[in-house]
């Protein structure tokens, strides 16, 4: 039993990490984040609210989607950039031959699928296009409804601001169209789109021993596709 229990915990401890880590986080933004919307009450006259109002208001609601969306983009833009896109020695980049959907020996699906390969790579039809893409898609799935998300309880907390203000809402469609809603959307995509060239490039020159994000430490600069 605890061999096995050490097993999980080790082959699953890379998601367990992060998925804590996430959950501790987003705590730490909630409690940070009603005594930043209290102290704006205060300033307003207003009554405070308590801790679990916050975690169901607009305001908390837009504080986290809006970032949401932003990583959903970006793993969404990487994993369908990657199949065409190259970079000369870095280790997020395909080789330099290989660029595009690549063949089905090399993707090992349809007749060449392996015993131990997922049903649906050797399924073929509509089966096989679409698990073939599943990754790409669900990225793309989680994007448009955290974006979408984001838009509903942004529009409510931007009318909630209004209203304080003792100003006429403006609702959903018109908060589409407003600078508030593509700011937001805007500086955390910006955000994404510059780690993402910037580890592009710096896997290139820089290594990070024992990481598959890095290439070996005594690897060429001009190794592409190479993970450590």
């Amino acid at each position: 039993m605890s061999a096995a229990r050490t097993g999980f915990w080790r082959s699953n401890s890379l998601t367990l990490v992060f998925g804590g880590a996430f959950l501790v986080v987003l705590a730490a933004q909630a409690v940070a984040g009603r005594a930043e919307f209290n102290e704006q009450l205060a300033v307003a006259g207003l009554q405070q609210i308590g801790f679990g109002a916050y975690l169901t208001s607009s305001d908390f609601a837009v504080d986290v989607t809006e970032n949401w969306q932003s990583e959903f983009l970006q793993f969404f833009l990487y994993v369908y950039g990657t199949v065409h896109l190259l970079q000369r020695g870095s280790p997020e980049s395909k080789p330099l031959d290989r660029a595009g959907a690549e063949s089905e020996r090399d993707q090992r699906m349809g007749p060449h699928a392996a015993p131990d390969s997922p049903r649906w790579a050797s399924a073929g039809g509509w089966r096989q296009a679409l698990y073939s893409r599943s990754l790409g898609l669900v990225m793309a799935v989680f994007f448009l409804l955290s974006w979408f998300a984001q838009s509903v309880a942004g529009a409510a907390a931007y009318d909630g601001e209004r209203l304080r203000q003792l100003q006429d809402p403006i609702g959903w469609g018109a908060y589409l169209v407003s600078a508030d809603f593509w700011n937001r959307s805007l500086q955390n995509w910006q955000s994404e789109l510059l780690a993402v060239s910037a580890m592009a490039v710096l896997s290139v020159y820089l290594r990070q021993r024992g990481s598959p994000e890095s290439k070996p430490v005594g690897a060429p600069h001009t190794s592409t596709g190479v993970e450590g």
